[in-house]
Parts: C-alpha cells; sequence; structure tokens
C-alpha cells in the first residue's frame, strides 16, 4: 500500500465497502479493496466541494451597497478574465466565460491544496491534468462546431483544396498533441514544484521555508492562468470566422 494522507486514510475506513461493490459493478475491481481510495482522489473531491460551498455562500452575500474585500476581489478576477477572454477569444468570449473562469479556480484550488499538511495537491498525479485536458479538448471543438456546424471541418483543410491530403493529417495531429502538451505541462511543473515545496520542508522542520512556500503559490496561479489562456486561444482558434 503506497502512503495515504490522513484523509484519505479516513475515506477508506469510511467508504471502501461501497466503493469496492461500485467498481466491481461496473467490471473495474480495486487493485486493493482495502483502499480503493487514492489522495489525488479525495483531495480533487475536497476541492470540488469547496468551490462549490464557496461561491453558493458568496452569491447569497453579494451586495450592491456595502461590498466586501471578498466581493471586490472575486469583481476584479471576473473583470481581469472578461478581459482576457474578449482579447484572446473576441468579441464572443465572455460567453464561455464561466467554463474558463471554472477552469482556472478548480486548477487553481487543486494546486494550492498541497502547501496544507496532510493534504497533497491532485495535479501533481498526471490522472487529473489529463482528465482537465481532455476537458478542454472536447469543449473547443463543441464550440466549433457550435459556431461552423458542418463547416468546422474546413479548418483542418488550409486555404487551398490542393493542400488538404498534407494539411489534414497535420492539422489532426497537431489537435491531438494539445491534451498531451497541456497534461504534461500542468502535471510537470506541479509535481517539480511539490518535490522542491516537501523537500525543504522536511530539511527544515522547524524554520518554515516561507520563500519555498510563496514559490509554490507564485507556480500555482501561473500554471492555473496558464491552462486557462491555452483554452481561451484554442477556443478563440475553434470560433474564428475567415474575413
Amino acid at each position: 500500500m503506497e502512503h495515504e494522507v490522513p484523509v484519505t486514510a479516513l475515506f477508506n475506513r469510511l467508504f471502501a465497502g461501497p466503493t469496492d461493490a461500485f467498481l466491481n459493478a461496473i467490471h473495474y475491481p480495486p487493485n486493493d479493496p482495502a483502499h480503493p481510495w487514492t489522495d489525488w482522489m479525495v483531495c480533487e473531491i475536497l476541492v470540488f466541494l469547496f468551490v462549490a460551498i464557496f461561491f453558493g455562500i458568496m452569491a447569497r452575500r453579494y451586495s450592491v451597497d456595502r461590498p466586501g474585500k471578498i466581493q471586490h476581489l472575486l469583481e476584479v478576477s471576473y473583470e481581469f478574465f472578461r478581459a482576457s477572454s474578449e482579447e484572446v477569444v473576441g468579441h464572443g468570449g465572455p460567453k464561455y466565460l464561466a467554463v474558463f473562469g471554472t477552469v482556472f479556480l478548480f486548477i487553481l484550488f487543486m494546486n494550492l491544496i498541497g502547501i496544507i499538511p496532510g493534504f497533497e495537491s491532485p495535479t501533481m498525479y498526471p490522472m487529473v491534468p489529463l482528465g482537465m485536458a481532455v476537458f478542454t479538448f472536447f469543449f473547443y471543438h463543441y464550440t466549433g462546431i457550435k459556431e461552423h456546424g458542418g463547416g468546422y471541418i474546413k479548418q483542418f483543410m488550409g486555404p487551398m483544396l490542393l493542400l488538404v491530403p498534407l494539411m489534414l493529417p497535420i492539422e489532426t495531429i497537431s489537435h491531438f498533441a494539445r491534451p498531451l502538451s497541456l497534461t504534461v505541462r500542468l502535471w510537470a511543473n506541479m509535481f517539480a514544484g511539490e518535490q522542491v515545496f516537501l523537500t525543504f520542508v522536511t530539511l527544515t522542520k522547524v524554520i518554515i521555508p516561507v520563500i519555498f512556500i510563496g514559490l509554490h503559490v507564485f507556480v500555482s496561479f501561473l500554471q492555473a492562468y496558464i491552462f486557462m489562456l491555452l483554452a481561451m486561444v484554442y477556443v478563440g482558434g475553434a470560433v474564428a470566422h475567415e474575413h
């Protein structure tokens, strides 16, 4: 059995039986029936619950007359995301803002949860970035098909009919490489950052290495923003019209 954080051990103690029954029912038996839950699964679920509860509470506390500090921060973030979407995607960018913002915040909190003792960042496991990358892949193709209909296929064919045999395989390979690029970029950076952070915390048990905590926070924000920005770029390319 691999090392598991306390909250994962709690999940395995309370929910191992129902989880094993569900996995067996879908013909996907766990490798270790006593520990079907892994750290990245549990921490990702906790992040999802935190985000849902936090914004559910904030939605009830919004005030036009007396906005609080958190509301000011959220409003500034909204304006920044909106401006970014308009700049990268175009005038239609804000209608996808809910997806872009959710991607950013979900990845950000998954990156940051590893700073809290007793938790690990789900994004340091390749399955989580891969899931986000696959979602982004299908989402931007969906926006392209919704915008252009059957004409979306023209983006894969190049500007001239004679170039179709060359451009079609190149564009297809390029698009399928995007989930891999998104996955490796997020996973590699967060895995490396987490290992550096944990190493210095272990070496300096008394004096907390604040500088590396700050570096980890910076990398967490940066990687979440880069992932969101690339999602905007892909959506912008998918919905773009030739003029």
